[in-house]
């Protein structure tokens, strides 16, 4: 969000003084606050997903049992 608010000033002490460089730079930071925002939602949007999927696959251990016919298993 710093970033963004920061582009957009920097951007508009650009237009108004007719600097394009500094409007550009200010559009640039804009555009840097825009992927750090949605850098953020795909970690926590991914995190999410990620316990779920894991919690959905873990299953509790089958009891071994003896691959020969007529023999008891082991405690």
């Amino acid at each position: 969000m710093k970033d963004k608010v920061q582009g957009k000033a920097e951007e508009l002490k650009g237009k108004v003084t007719g600097d394009r460089a500094t409007e550009l730079k200010g559009k640039a930071r804009q555009a840097v606050g825009e992927a750090k925002r949605l850098a953020r939602d795909l970690e926590i949007d991914t995190g999410r997903e990620r316990t779920e999927a894991v919690e959905a696959t873990e299953t509790k251990p089958e009891p071994e049992t003896d691959p020969r016919p007529g023999r008891p298993t082991d405690p």
